[in-house]
């Protein structure tokens, strides 16, 4: 079976490097998927979940806040703004932060602080939305 190497990174250091069958990662114009042989490709990262299918056959998952993602026929290097393991989430702190960012776009300040409430917002959800996924996938 053909593979591709993949390495994630982010300022905190290397999460992940190794071999996989597949990789998903959120684009900023949508999922993309990426299988051995893809043709160059570099692109934005929004928060999301990165997902890969190791050439074993088992899948981890990753959080991204955002960054960016090269493609190469043999390679695919995720650079993370911040990134964690799925079982590094934090469910309480994302909820905090969820609703501190709802209120602060509540009671709408100047355009500076709406931008990183909507921006924090974002990350927020993208967090929650993947722990909920994993919860299904789970059970």
């Amino acid at each position: 079976m053909a593979t591709i190497h993949v390495d994630i990174v982010s300022a905190e250091g290397e999460i992940f490097s190794g071999e996989a069958s597949m990789v998903f990662a959120p684009a900023v114009m949508g999922e993309i998927g990426i299988a051995p042989r893809h043709a160059p490709l570099l692109t934005t990262l929004k928060p999301g979940e990165v997902r890969v299918q190791t050439a074993a056959g088992d899948e981890q998952f990753f959080y991204v806040s955002g960054g960016a993602i090269e493609i190469q026929p043999h390679v695919v290097t995720v650079l993370a703004d911040t990134a964690l393991r799925a079982k590094d989430l934090d469910e309480a702190a994302a909820l905090s932060a969820k609703q501190a960012a709802e209120e602060a776009l509540r009671n709408r300040g100047d355009t500076i602080d709406s931008a990183k409430a909507q921006a924090e917002l974002l990350r927020a959800a993208a967090q929650l939305k993947m722990l909920e996924k994993l919860r299904k996938i789970k059970q």
